[in-house]
Parts: structure tokens; sequence; C-alpha cells
């Protein structure tokens, strides 16, 4: 027997493909109950996929969104890789790749869906609660001293300024754009569609007549069809477990953290909620 044949991934009749789990709601920094999706947890297990002997990485993404810069650091660090490697991506999509999640699926060279997959959403969303009745409610006087006039904009515990949310929105049109051209840079047979960017979000069958998507079907089959029934997949693991558990031991014993992550929790829930899951 060769050496060829003992080593995965190099035996030509059976070749093994990278396959890098994205799953959650990409965050900028996980939590002990909820470790997110971000791209430091993330990077080994890129790096390492695309290190790998095989023609190209398999991407299975399944998340609705998140931290609009981790979404672009992970959606370029993917790119830089492909480039470098000369190696095309794939990418599954599960349940959802919905705004933060769909950007990250563009850097795949061909995304493949199930018919009852969630896809879309290009757009950008900002959320909070605001918690200034609250306070008078319980009595509590809340005080903020600043040294700059907009340094407290939307302070969840004070009334909102039109002029605050007029600069918010402005920062959200920008973001959207660049989304937008990202989108488009990516996906270049893009039907016309009122409604492609504005947020909205489709089926996976329809998401493939709008140009977001281009077939159903299954990453072992697809993958099958492509290099013979003998194709094997490696899924290689991230580092998302060891985050959960160093941040668990710092956050045990502060109260303000404890209702900063049920907080949280809520939120990421709701954002799953919207798509139905």
């Amino acid at each position: 027997m060769a050496l060829r044949d003992l080593i995965p991934g190099l035996r030509g009749d059976a070749p093994t493909i990278p396959v890098v789990r994205l799953s959650g709601v990409i965050s900028a920094v996980p939590s002990p109950i909820r470790p997110g999706l971000t791209f430091r947890a993330i990077e080994g297990a890129l790096n390492q996929a695309f290190a790998f002997k095989a023609p190209e990485v398999a991407l299975v993404i399944n998340s609705p969104g998140g931290a609009a810069v981790q979404s672009h650091m992970i959606y370029r660090r993917i790119r830089a890789l492909a480039d470098e490697r000369g190696k095309r991506v794939i990418a599954a999509v599960e349940d959802v790749a919905a705004s933060g999640g769909y950007m990250i699926a563009c850097a795949a060279d061909e995304i493949i869906v199930d018919v009852s997959s969630i896809v879309g959403s290009i757009g950008v969303i900002s959320a909070g609660f605001g918690f200034q009745r609250l306070l008078d409610r319980i009595g509590v006087e809340r005080r903020v001293h600043t040294s700059g006039r907009s340094k407290a904009m939307l302070d969840p515990f004070q009334p909102e300024r039109e002029e605050d949310v007029a600069r918010l929105k402005a920062m959200q049109d920008e973001v959207h754009a660049a989304f937008i051209d990202l989108v488009r840079s990516r996906r270049p047979k893009l039907a016309s569609d009122p409604d492609l960017f504005s947020g909205a979000f489709w089926s996976g069958r329809k998401a493939i007549d709008l140009g977001l998507a281009d077939r159903v079907g299954d990453l072992r089959s697809v993958l099958r069809e492509r290099f013979g029934p003998n194709v094997r997949l490696r899924v290689i693991p991230t580092d998302r477990s060891r985050w959960w558990r160093r941040r668990l031991g710092l956050a045990a014993g502060s109260p303000l953290g404890l209702v900063d992550e049920a907080l949280a929790v809520v939120e990421e829930r709701l954002l799953w909620e919207r798509y139905g899951l």
C-alpha cells in the first residue's frame, strides 16, 4: 500500500473534504451561557481547514446573524484563505443563513440550501431596551455625567433623543450599503426584486430563484456527486468550548454580569424566533 493511501485527503480516488461548522448568533464576545460565533473562536478552524490537502473547503452554516463587524471579519478571512490557497468554498445552509449568517455564506463559491432553509435578511438592525420608566417606578435616580454631548447616546435608562436616533440610522445606512455591495460582488446573478435588500427573507427554494443560493441539496450528497461515492468529510473542531469554560469562571461572581447575560439571552432568543426557530 502506498503512503498516499494511508493519509486522509491524499487518496486520489477518495478525497477528504474539511468541514467547518459555523453555528449560532454572531457576537463580539462569547458568554458562559451563549458561546456564540466569533472570529477569534473559529479562526483556528478556518486556518486548519484551508491548510488541508483537499480541493475545496466546506462550510455548514446555521446562524440568524448578529454583530456586523464579526460577520465581515469571518467573511474576509474565508475569502483571503480561499484566494491564498486556491481553494473552492462550498456552503451548506441548515435552518437559517440570515443577515450576518448570509454574509458569511456569501464567502462561498456555491451555496446549497434545504427547501425549508431560511435565507436573506440583507439589512441592519439595532435593538435594545428602555428602562427609564422602570427607574421612576422603583424610585431610583440615575446620574450620568459626560464631557461630550453625545457620550451617553441611546442610554437605555434615559429617553431617546431624535438626533441620536437619526445618527444611528445614518450609520446603519452606511453598513447596509456595504452589505449590499458585498452581496452584489459575490452573487452576480441576482434577480431584480424590490425586496431583495429590504431585510426580507425567503425559503431556500425561493432564494435560488432570487439568485441568493445555487441549488437544493445536502452537503454529503453534493460532494459525492462531485468527487464520487467514497468522498470523506472531516469536521474541523472549533475552540468555542474553551471560550465558554474560560468566560464561565470570569462571570460567576458578578450579579450585574448575570443580569446582562439574561438580557442577552432574551435578545438572542428573539433573534432566532424571528425566523420561526
